[in-house]
């Protein structure tokens, strides 16, 4: 497959601020996030020709979509992949543009999870269902499978809660200079250790908010990128891989985050020491933790030593990791954080990031995000991206 390094440029970018939008349609999201991205990029829709979005695009999906936002595209993609999906989507832009499928393509996430009504939960799928679905699983849901994950890296390698809670302690730092966060005050290892425990051993302050909202991306040709003389960040590398349940015999110590970041840092021609920041999913502590070690920042088991004391804290720690908050306090619009990942990186390669977690010279981003349950099917896409003025 021919590379993508160079294919294609982020010159748009907008997060919505709403966290809470009781007045929203999915598709007022749509138009208002593509409207600031392509303000941002300093286009307008008769620019466009492709189109990205996730399988929740209301009506008939992106076609309904497209002629609402009054896009003529030649080139459209609309799936799921969770909160992988719109880092993966960024590097399908990026091969529809190298392939001159399109020149100018917008990639759009809405979500509105609090509109959603209290349903009775599902009844637990029968044994057969479950080995079938997702192996060991069976129906226990999301907080309880990433508790799994989490029970197994601390028989493994002695991480403890306490690391775990490094992660949000980070998070809230960060989130304390973001105006549009949804959770804004700084938290300590011991609020987070002092919060319910909803499925041992994740605490309610290890799990990520769920807030309405979204954001847009305008991903261009580079000679488009050219024309405009807009600061932006280039694609420089690409990876996407899937880990499957294995009928039950699962290793929950690793992500499919590493078979994608190896796949990036190949196409870059870079390694995990030339990054400058990273955005990485955090649905939970747990899963910013397993991404460190799959991506290569610290040595596998020694995740809990590298965010202790600090470690993801922008200025002071080891890494600068989710400066805008992220989804354990800013935003995950949606349940797809991939979207916000992305913008982040970007903002930091512009030195756009608020003065207070600006990564100074910022030069390469990495955005990586996984989608579905770390404990049994996921998938992950990762990006890295550079600076470009």
């Amino acid at each position: 497959m021919p590379s993508l390094n160079g294919a294609a440029v982020i010159v748009g970018a907008y997060e919505h601020p709403g966290r809470r939008l009781p007045d929203h349609t999915l598709a007022r999201v749509h138009r208002e996030v593509v409207a600031g991205a392509l303000a941002d990029a300093g286009l307008g829709p008769q620019d466009v020709d492709g189109f990205f979005c996730d399988s929740s695009a209301p009506g008939y999906g992106a076609i309904d979509l497209m002629q609402y936002l009054g896009l003529q595209c030649a080139y459209t993609e609309s799936g799921e992949m969770g909160g992988a999906s719109y880092i993966a989507y960024l590097g399908h832009a990026a091969a529809a543009i190298a392939a001159g499928k399109c020149r100018v393509a917008v990639i759009s996430l809405a979500g509105l999870p609090s509109h959603r009504r209290p349903q009775a939960p599902p009844e637990t799928p029968s044994p057969a269902v479950a080995f079938q679905v997702n192996g060991y699983r069976g129906g226990y849901g999301p907080v309880a499978d990433y508790a799994l994950v989490a029970r197994r890296h601390m028989h493994e390698f002695g991480t403890t809660p306490e690391q775990l809670a490094w992660v949000k302690v980070a998070s809230s730092r960060h989130a304390a200079h973001n105006p549009d966060a949804f959770l804004t005050g700084a938290v300590t290892v011991d609020d987070v250790l002092g919060s319910p425990l909803i499925a041992d051993p994740l605490h309610r302050l290890d799990c990520c908010v769920v807030t309405d909202g979204g954001g847009a991306l305008v991903v261009v040709h580079p000679d488009v990128a050219a024309s405009l003389g807009r600061a932006g960040a280039v694609l420089r590398g690409h990876g996407e891989s899937h880990k499957t349940s294995f009928a039950g015999e699962v290793d929950l110590t690793y992500s499919a985050n590493r078979r994608s970041g190896e796949l990036a840092y190949a196409e870059a021609g870079v390694g995990p020491s030339d990054i400058d920041y990273a955005s990485l999913y955090d649905s939970f502590t747990i899963t910013v933790l397993l991404a460190l070690e799959d991506l290569g920042f610290c040595g596998r088991g020694e995740g809990g030593r590298f965010v202790e004391d600090g470690g993801l804290v922008s200025g002071s720690g080891r890494l600068a990791v989710n400066t805008d908050g992220g989804g354990l306090s800013s935003n995950h619009p949606g349940n797809r954080g991939g979207m916000t990942k992305v913008i982040e990186a970007v903002r930091q390669l512009r030195g756009e990031a608020h003065p207070a977690v600006q990564v100074p010279g910022c030069r390469l981003a990495l955005a990586s995000g996984t989608g579905f349950r770390l404990g049994a099917n996921h998938y992950s896409s990762t990006v890295i991206l550079e600076r470009t003025t």
